[in-house]
């Protein structure tokens, strides 16, 4: 049923536009939000009641007085509901519970042994179940839930196809709801990635930003103008099967030369087999007791992950490039490669204003994010667009 332009309508408009004002910027009084939104006094007083009785945002007192009575000061009650998000690593997952202002109040963590899509269902639900048990009583429960895949998702939360799982056709999205009947969103983990540095991280001053997810491969989430760009079937971002040696190393996408064979996680542990290493926190720990066959190898893939990059300036001309996920963990032993890389492959006008960071978040990045798209969910399910 289409809405019609009736006062009901201006209402749900209005109200939008003081829920966004009051969880973004306060402590606010109501004159200060009637100067912010443009809307009259009167019309923020309704709405301003309305929100506290349905418990969103509470009267913390008396702010400063600008010559007249002290005005009652609001905040957005960010313990009216919670959120799970949950990222799927090849070797990991991770599942948080947040406040509906992203801070993480829970967390688990569950180191993967098995990729079979029922395996990886079944430690999923059960993390799931443990943070609902974890949740505070609160007035809306669990709002939903956001989950990150390392492949290409469409946009019906199905994992059409995720290499590094060995999974394809997998309607991830509608498993979940059926299980738990609340709300759940899938995408691809780097677009999560991004979508946490961009609103609770590093990115949170820039407006276009490329996250890259590196990990076992490499995905990319790319933020134009403050917004997820993620193309015309919105499969956008699988940046590690770009090309950069022709008749290149055999990748499990049937490519040969993509840039996560010689750049990512899999391909440092490749590359450090003759040391009788097989984890990666077990080369960080070489790494940090100035192993030289350690050092070289970071030292390597870090000149990798500069040929890349360079591309990617050269590209989009980007504000700002975050390494994320795993490799971020190795900042100390990367980032000098790869600046000097980009600093020779790159064209001077494009890198001249791109920053090139580490993500913040560390590998909280996708979790994140993907609360953040469930979060984001419910306060737009009655929004007029």
């Amino acid at each position: 049923m289409h809405t019609t332009g009736d006062q009901y309508l201006v209402k749900k408009i209005n109200k939008a536009i003081v829920v966004d004002a009051i969880r973004n910027h306060s402590p606010l009084s109501r004159a200060q939000l009637s100067e912010m939104t443009g809307l009259n006094k009167g019309t923020v007083s309704t709405l301003v009641g309305e929100l506290i009785e349905e418990q969103l945002v509470h009267e913390i007192g008396l702010g400063r007085s600008s010559g007249g009575r002290k005005p009652v000061m609001l905040v957005f009650n960010r313990s009216a509901g919670y959120a799970v998000g949950v990222d799927i690593g090849v070797k990991y997952l991770i599942a948080v519970l947040t406040d509906l202002d992203g801070q993480i109040v829970a967390e688990r963590q569950v180191e993967l042994e098995r990729h079979e899509r029922e395996q990886v269902v079944a430690v999923l639900t059960a993390a799931v179940r443990a943070l609902i048990a974890d949740a505070p009583t609160s007035p809306y429960g669990i709002v939903g839930a956001g989950v990150g895949v390392p492949g290409i998702v469409d946009d019906k939360g199905t994992v059409l196809f995720a290499p590094n799982l060995e999974w394809e056709d997998v309607d991830l999205q509608g498993i979940l709801q059926d299980e738990f009947g609340f709300p759940f969103v899938v995408d691809n983990e780097a677009n999560a990635g991004a979508l946490g540095e961009l609103h609770y991280g590093a990115g949170r001053e820039a407006a276009d930003i490329v996250y890259l997810s590196v990990s076992t491969g490499i995905g990319a989430g790319i933020v134009i103008g403050k917004q997820l760009m993620k193309g015309a079937s919105g499969f956008s971002g699988e940046i590690g099967h770009t090309t950069i040696e022709t008749n290149g190393r055999k990748c499990r996408c049937g490519n040969k030369g993509c840039w996560e064979q010689y750049a990512s996680e899999r391909a440092i542990l490749e590359m450090a087999k003759p040391l009788g290493v097989e984890r990666f926190g077990r080369l960080l720990e070489l790494a940090q007791q100035e192993s030289p066959d350690a050092l070289r190898l970071f030292h390597d893939v870090g000149e990798s992950l500069g040929v890349g990059i360079a591309n990617i300036v050269n590209t989009f001309n980007p504000e700002l490039i975050l390494i994320g996920n795993q490799m971020s963990r190795a900042e100390k032993w990367l980032r000098s490669s790869v600046e000097r890389v980009v600093a020779q492959r790159s064209l001077p006008y494009h890198r001249k204003q791109v920053q090139i960071r580490f993500a913040s978040l560390g590998m909280h990045s996708t979790v994140l994010g993907a609360a953040y798209r469930a979060i984001s969910a419910f306060f737009t399910k009655d929004r007029v667009w």
